[in-house]
Parts: structure tokens; C-alpha cells; sequence
């Protein structure tokens, strides 16, 4: 386990086109609008938090990410901030505390951010990153065969026997995954050859995004 975790949400413009395209194609990628991290030591103690809208006059919201989200250009002209000086941020902070990368559904947040650091001419911090998905984990807990993984909320609700809403608010829904995380591992629930499958698998389908990085 490494000593530092950081969980990460993102909101978005839409969804990849294709799955299977580097970063590079940036035509391809969605951008993200609000990026929100919580960063944790070993212990689950929260260090700090960082929740951010990003404003650039490129961003066009998907009419079915807008019903999701509700974010709209002008809350983000008069909320937002410069989108180069909010990855900034954040990688430094991927520098500095060297952490395991937590999300749920990781995969679809770190290549909406690769390109956007690419967007940004900005180096990628992400390539010698160590990540852990809770959604693949929801595997563990999935009772209905016609469904792959559950939804956060889902996840939430088979944990803490509690009914969460769907928030899609990047800050809430990092704090969640925080919550659905530490609770599994006070389980006993995740293994260290866990740990490391579930990496790799998220690597491998970072692969085509890690060939691109600088």
C-alpha cells in the first residue's frame, strides 16, 4: 500500500468516441469541467482537497452531459478557472505525495485528464502511477447477472445499507468513493494480489494512452 492515496471525479463534456484512440486525438476525448481530488495518508486521514471548474472557450457540454451534471458555459465563465493552471495543480500534488490513484470507473477520469494535460502541453503525471478502481471491486458485490458493476451509489447503498442519491458532482462523488473504499478495506476485503490485478488491468487499458505519454 502506498503511504498516500488520492481520490479523483471528474465531470465532463461527454463521453470518448472511441475507447481504443491515444489522447493524442484530442477530436476524440471529451474535457473535463470540474475535476475534484481528495488526498488521504495510509491511515484514511484526509490531508487536503481540491475541487476546481475549469472555464476554456473550446468547452462544448453534450446537451445528455448537461442534463447529467447541469453545468453550464456561464456557471463555468463566472466559476471556472484556466484549465492548464488546475492540472498544474494537480500534478504537483501527484508529485509530491506519489500516491495510489482511486476512482470509480478510474479509467474514463484518467483518459479524459491525459488529454487534457496533452490539450494543455502540459506533461503527464500519470504514467508511473499506481491505480485502484472501485468499480471493478464492485464486481465482488454484484447480485444481478444481467450487470457487469454497480453504480457509486449502487456501491454505497450495498455497504452502509443507506441510500445515496446519484450526485454527479465530482467532489461528492471522490468523497463517496473515498467512503466505499476505506469501508472496504476495513473489511479485510482487498488483498495485496488484488491490489496488483486490478492495477494491471486498469494499465492495460491505459496502454494505448502511456505509448503517447511525454
Amino acid at each position: 500500500m502506498k503511504k498516500h492515496l488520492i481520490f479523483i471525479d471528474t465531470e465532463t463534456t461527454g463521453i470518448p468516441k472511441r475507447w481504443d484512440l491515444p489522447y493524442s486525438e484530442t477530436e476524440n476525448w471529451s474535457s473535463a469541467v470540474q475535476v475534484s481530488w481528495i488526498v488521504y495518508d495510509e491511515n484514511g486521514v484526509e490531508i487536503k482537497r481540491e475541487n476546481c471548474y475549469i472555464d476554456v472557450d473550446d468547452l462544448k457540454i453534450s446537451v445528455k452531459s448537461f442534463k447529467i451534471h447541469g453545468i453550464t458555459k456561464e456557471f463555468l465563465s463566472k466559476n471556472g478557472q484556466n484549465r492548464k493552471l488546475i492540472l498544474e495543480k494537480l500534478s504537483k500534488d501527484i508529485q509530491k505525495y506519489q500516491p495510489l490513484i482511486i476512482g470509480h470507473f478510474i479509467e474514463f477520469d484518467i483518459g479524459t485528464l491525459s488529454c487534457d494535460f496533452y490539450r494543455s502541453a502540459l506533461r503527464n503525471p500519470f504514467q508511473q502511477s499506481h491505480f485502484y478502481c472501485t468499480m471493478l471491486k464492485s464486481n465482488d458485490y454484484n447480485l444481478n447477472p444481467n450487470v457487469i458493476c454497480l453504480r457509486l451509489n449502487q456501491l454505497f447503498e450495498f455497504l452502509f445499507n443507506e441510500k445515496m442519491e446519484r450526485s454527479h458532482n465530482a467532489m461528492i462523488d471522490a468523497e463517496m468513493t473515498a467512503k466505499c473504499f476505506f469501508e472496504i478495506r476495513s473489511r479485510g476485503e482487498i488483498s495485496e494480489d488484488e491490489f496488483q490485478k486490478i492495477h494491471h488491468e486498469i494499465q492495460s487499458k491505459l496502454k494505448f494512452l502511456t505509448n503517447k505519454m511525454k
